[in-house]
């Protein structure tokens, strides 16, 4: 475990690295004892920071929702994450490459509630419940916390990608919008496309078989905090791409067949 005053001043460190555009070295480097639940208290400190500064909760996102992807950074479960009001943009926007470090970008569906859900004890079917409607989403992911060791050239540990926010940077919602027991979220579709040419495509089923799976065990592990999932709030369940990486002038769209489609463009 570490102390109050290093989750302080860890959380310190990413709160500027956020604003310098500078990314900091691996914390489990300097903390190799750094625990998940250390993690996420690094993780609300740095919110409690952004608050002061007038920033909001406006939802969270859930990420190693892949098999995959939890057993390269040797993760038992998911990891979730707060998402600002200010890493949202709107579709067909441009937007500024300068607000991130080395963007990727990945595709998902985002839940939005119309009303609380709270655990312990969420089922999927309490998810739908508690759901207005599923829309497309995409996920820009970004990068506070070294991705590789600048000596050894490690990558991260979960550890640190928690602390960061999930590399949580920057929301781009679809207007398409699907009742959440009518959409079938396990073979909901995704063609994503930069500048024209197709980088991946994935469906729902990738996230724990179905994303609804995802915001129920969202729901039953932020069971406790003080702020829990709220009427209003934009969950992204998981991607079921790969990171496509994205720099300046790139176009990045996405083909969500009946949903829609949404784009943006880094200027």
């Amino acid at each position: 475990m570490i102390t109050t005053d290093n989750v302080v001043q860890l959380a310190q460190r990413l709160y500027r690295a956020r604003r310098n555009r500078t990314p900091v070295p691996q914390f489990s480097r300097e903390f190799p004892d750094l625990s998940i639940e250390d993690a996420y208290a690094i993780q609300r400190e740095w919110v409690r920071l952004e608050r002061a500064d007038g920033r909001a909760i406006r939802g969270y996102k859930v990420g190693l929702t892949s098999r995959a992807l939890q057993l390269a950074l040797q993760a038992t479960e998911p990891s979730f994450a707060p998402l600002m009001d200010d890493m949202f943009f709107d579709s067909g926007s441009d937007i500024p490459a300068a607000t991130f470090m080395a963007p990727r970008v990945e595709a998902e569906l985002a839940f939005v509630l119309e009303r609380p859900l709270r655990g312990p004890g969420v089922t999927v079917r309490d998810v739908l419940r508690a759901t207005a409607y599923v829309t497309p989403a995409l996920e820009l992911i970004d990068a506070r916390i070294d991705q590789f060791d600048r000596e050894t050239r490690q990558p991260r540990k979960l550890a640190d990608v928690i602390c960061d926010f999930g590399a949580a940077a920057g929301v781009v919602l679809g207007s398409g919008r699907a009742e959440p027991e009518a959409l079938d979220r396990r073979w909901t579709g995704a063609i994503l496309h930069k500048n024209d040419l197709i980088e991946e495509t994935g469906l729902g089923a990738a996230v724990l078989g179905d994303p609804a799976h995802s915001i129920a065990w969202l729901a039953n592990r932020t069971a406790g905090l003080d702020r829990g999932l709220e009427a209003g709030d934009v969950l992204l369940s998981g991607s079921f791409t790969k990171p496509v990486a994205a720099a300046r002038d790139d176009v990045l769209r996405v083909d969500y067949g009946p949903l829609g489609c949404l784009s943006f463009k880094l200027t």
